[in-house]
């Protein structure tokens, strides 16, 4: 593909899938658009005096199965297309993982790490506020992504409540919230943890001890560094990461305590004195046993797969993949655990924090974890149950059965209006 943007890879990826499960042009058509495109215009001032202008978008995809789900991403660079194709993936995740909920996502182009809390705080009730007639718990349901977390989703939550004149929403509005406000314990942890989860579900079907595996990383934010927590608690040695900034090294393993504690003292990896530092470029060419992407998309392509050593690559980012790439990686017999199914961990857990709001009950962070291994560990089985009956790949496999299932709910609600 000469455009390997997310939006591009979402529609090749639902193309392949359309040809392989015999989708009408109808009913193809239907489900290749969103279902609704809004763009925003935010003009908060600031606490400097001065006006900012930033541009939001939301995206509902598809509520087939259930209302729009997916994050909010705060990022200097994200474009309508980005938040369109991310909406899109967001619909094949929620079914493929079986919780009932369609695809959405928003976008504020905005670089979160310029400002100060107080202004981010501005930006984002701006935001919701401008964005509230979108938001709602039949309708679509925000969570954090990239350039947002749980204390941001708390001031939505809490700017929605205020303009309501209550002192909480009626219902599930956004999910990551604080605990405090009504989040559910291990949600934050949890794509990390379903990384990890389906990454032992492959080293079991290929026969492998994961405490002999030595795992490359692929950035260290909140799905990459958790998933090393979970890593070492299993007894397998991390030998890299990555940040924007640097990578680092050590062949005998990172001591992943330690570089967490470091790296949320000083918000970077780099000066980590207990690891050899290397180029982010050279962290796909490392001889290891498992790579897990988990930064931005289209990071694995044509120019680097042929280099990749790993056995296995466990999509912690959305998209990390090419097309091009993936076919090189097919033809080396690498493993590929696909991105809407090994990172779906969040947004199954992001459903027990709407089941929990919803029926106002609370739950414990072992069940909230049991519940999180046993769905994703099955739902890894019956994808690589398919793969194999049919001769696909496990990223066929979760394509073809995600956008069965709503097409599926399609002929459920009947084609008309």
């Amino acid at each position: 593909m000469s455009n390997d943007t997310i939006l591009n890879i979402s529609k090749f990826n639902l193309k392949k899938s359309a040809e392989r499960v015999g989708l009408s042009k109808p009913i193809f058509d239907k489900i290749s658009f969103p279902k609704e495109k809004i763009e925003l215009r935010l003009s908060p001032i600031l606490s400097d005096g001065n006006i900012a202008n930033i541009e939001a978008y939301v995206v509902r995809h598809s509520d087939i199965l259930g209302p729009s789900k997916g994050g909010i991403r705060m990022m200097p660079n994200v474009t309508m297309d980005d938040v369109a194709g991310l909406a899109m993936e967001m619909t094949w995740k929620t079914s493929l993982i079986g919780v009932p909920f369609g695809g959405g996502k928003s976008g504020i182009r905005f670089n979160s790490q310029s400002v100060n809390d107080k202004d981010k705080e501005i930006i984002v009730r701006a935001f919701a506020r401008s964005a509230a007639r979108h938001f709602g718990p039949e309708l679509y349901v925000p969570a954090p992504d990239m350039g947002t977390n749980e204390k941001d989703m708390g001031h939505i939550r809490d700017c929605i409540s205020y303009s309501q004149g209550i002192s909480i929403t009626k219902g599930c509005f956004v999910t990551g919230k604080p605990i405090i406000l009504g989040g559910i314990p291990g949600r934050r942890q949890a794509t990390g943890r379903g990384v990890v989860y389906t990454t032992l579900a492959a080293c079991e079907k290929l026969g492998l001890d994961i405490k002999q595996q030595r795992f490359v990383l692929q950035g260290f934010g909140n799905v990459s560094s958790e998933a090393a927590v979970e890593i070492a608690n299993r007894g397998a040695k991390v030998i890299a990461v990555s940040d924007i900034n640097t990578a680092l090294f050590n062949k005998n393993g990172l001591d992943i305590p330690a570089l967490v504690k470091y790296a949320k003292a000083n918000g970077t990896i780099k000066g980590f004195k207990s690891a050899d530092e290397i180029s982010g470029s050279e962290i796909f060419g490392l001889d290891c046993d498992c790579l897990i992407p988990a930064a931005a998309g289209s990071q694995i392509t044509a120019d680097n797969a042929a280099g990749i050593k790993a056995k296995i690559i466990a999509e912690g980012a959305n998209a990390p993949t090419t097309p091009d790439a993936d076919d090189i990686l097919h033809e080396k017999g690498v493993f590929i655990i696909p991105d809407i199914l090994c990172n779906s961990g969040g947004v199954f857990v992001s459903y027990l924090e709407y089941v929990q709001e919803t029926q106002h009950e609370q739950m414990t962070e072992a069940q909230v974890n049991q519940r999180l291994f046993e769905r994703i560990t099955n739902c890894f089985n019956d994808v690589y149950s398919y793969a194999k009956d049919r001769k696909l790949t496990m990223r066929q496999a979760a394509m073809d059965i995600a956008v069965n299932r709503v097409v599926e709910g399609i002929y459920a609600r009947g084609l008309l209006p």
